[in-house]
């Protein structure tokens, strides 16, 4: 049987140190700080991160190179038989193009998952995949088998601020002011491949209870008889977190351990900070 590795890169918000604690690998995905580059989880850190973006600093993400992407598969390919790579998205970034053009050079060793995820629900992936191996399936089904379950996830989101969403070109500067007068907290969504606009509402509390209607009518529907998974998610708002999280369990009794993460820097950065979400994700049986 082979021994096969899981890559993942840092756009699922899994530090290098809980990648080692996972027995996975994560590639650092750059940043651009007032023109310099910085490494996710190497010399950049949420909070040196947030820090950046109170002081309004030029923040902007991009993309690995060829090389470092290659390295790491070198690396891990000395240790093991094959890899399964789960990059952010695509519909998010071209990352995942990338790795599956260099993937062709590796001879079928590495199997690039276009499972059209980003943050928690990659993290999700991951535990799906590491289930996977340790079920016996080789890269490529694993591979096939993610992509099949794709789009079986969501996640929700509201932001205390739209600065970056008009800083990012989401949302118009006209749109900004106007919202920014009448208090209106967004909530978006990630539904595969696109961050969209959900609902306006003007508190807190209408937010979060528009994002537990929007997770029960997915569970409902969409989802209704999977085995799903559910995640609070947050940027620099631990304690509203957790918070959250008391309110999540007492909606879906039953469902099991909610994982409470930070969304990654790389949603963080279209976002700012203070946000919360809540994620869900069907369970790869």
């Amino acid at each position: 049987m082979s021994k096969i590795a899981i890559v993942t890169d840092s756009n699922s918000g899994i530090s290098q140190e809980r990648a080692k604690e996972m027995g996975i690998f994560v590639l650092p995905m750059p940043f651009l700080i007032n023109g310099k580059e910085h490494l996710d989880g190497i010399d950049l850190f949420p909070a040196e991160f947030y820090e950046y973006l109170k002081q309004d600093a030029d923040v902007s993400t991009s993309q690995p190179s060829p090389e470092s992407v290659t390295a790491l598969w070198d690396k891990v390919l000395e240790e093991y038989d094959e890899i399964v790579h789960i990059p952010m998205s695509s519909g998010l970034s071209g990352s995942c193009q990338t790795a599956k053009m260099l993937a062709e050079d590796y001879d079928g060793k590495v199997e690039v998952v276009n499972n059209q995820r980003v943050s928690v629900t990659m993290v999700h992936a991951v535990m799906d995949a590491q289930k996977l191996i340790a079920d016996g399936n080789s890269a490529a089904k694993i591979r096939q088998i993610l992509e099949k379950e794709a789009l079986q996830s969501s996640i929700y989101i509201t932001v205390t601020t739209l600065k970056y969403l008009r800083k990012g070109g989401r949302i118009t500067p006209a749109v900004a002011a106007l919202g920014t007068v009448l208090r209106l907290k967004p909530v978006l969504q990630i539904q595969g491949e696109r961050l969209d606009s959900f609902a306006k509402v003007r508190t807190m509390h209408a937010a979060k209870q528009v994002m537990l209607d929007a997770m029960h009518k997915d569970m409902d529907t969409r989802f209704a008889g999977c085995r799903m998974r559910l995640a609070i998610a947050h940027t620099n708002n631990q304690e509203a977190a957790m918070e959250f999280k008391k309110e999540v369990e007492a909606e879906f009794p039953g469902v099991g351990e909610i994982l409470v993460d930070e969304l990654s820097l790389s949603v963080a950065c279209h976002i700012g900070d203070g946000s919360l979400a809540i994620a869900c994700s069907k369970v790869v049986e």
